[in-house]
């Protein structure tokens, strides 16, 4: 199970947390200044999966991968992949490409709602339940496209609102 999505900056601000195991709201700071220390020490040369016993509790692992000014992360126990999750990450940041073609932290951090609504086609509750990126978009769409239609119908009958508009 993914117990932990995060999407880090380089100077250590967290651009999305995403718990899917219980993690009281005060530890959070803590999980991801720990995190932080331990991948900005890793030399790049080093591999993307790192034991995070210390961090998360016994049997955890976490995956990473930086690009740019960001550190994608995925924590999760022994019942996953480590490079099933390393594919997961290439996929949500590929999605990410697509949707706002050429991601960067600017567009994460104005755009977070989409950024969540990706991840929740993602994964739902630390289990995997996507992983086409095609798949994933055209989800993306339809709930743009639903929200816009939502946001456009009134409950205010049209010849009210025309008198009030002019």
């Amino acid at each position: 199970m993914i117990q932990a999505v995060m999407v880090i900056s380089t100077q250590a601000k967290p651009r999305l947390l995403k718990f899917y195991s219980f993690q009281p709201p005060e530890k959070h700071q803590d999980l991801v200044r720990s995190v932080f220390q331990l991948l900005s020490a890793r030399p790049d040369s080093v591999s993307n999966f790192v034991a995070v016993d210390a961090i998360f509790g016994p049997g955890t692992k976490m995956v990473y991968k930086h690009l740019a000014t960001l550190y994608f992360v995925f924590v999760f126990d022994s019942s996953e992949n480590e490079l099933a999750m390393l594919d997961l990450i290439q996929v949500f940041v590929e999605t990410l490409d697509r949707c706002f073609k050429n991601v960067c932290e600017l567009d994460i951090v104005f755009n977070f709602n989409k950024l969540h609504t990706i991840l929740d086609e993602m994964i739902l509750g630390g289990q995997v339940i996507e992983t086409s990126s095609e798949q994933i978009m055209k989800s993306v769409e339809e709930i743009g496209r639903l929200e816009k239609q939502s946001s456009t119908t009134s409950l205010i009958p049209k010849s009210i609102s025309e008198r009030f508009s002019r």
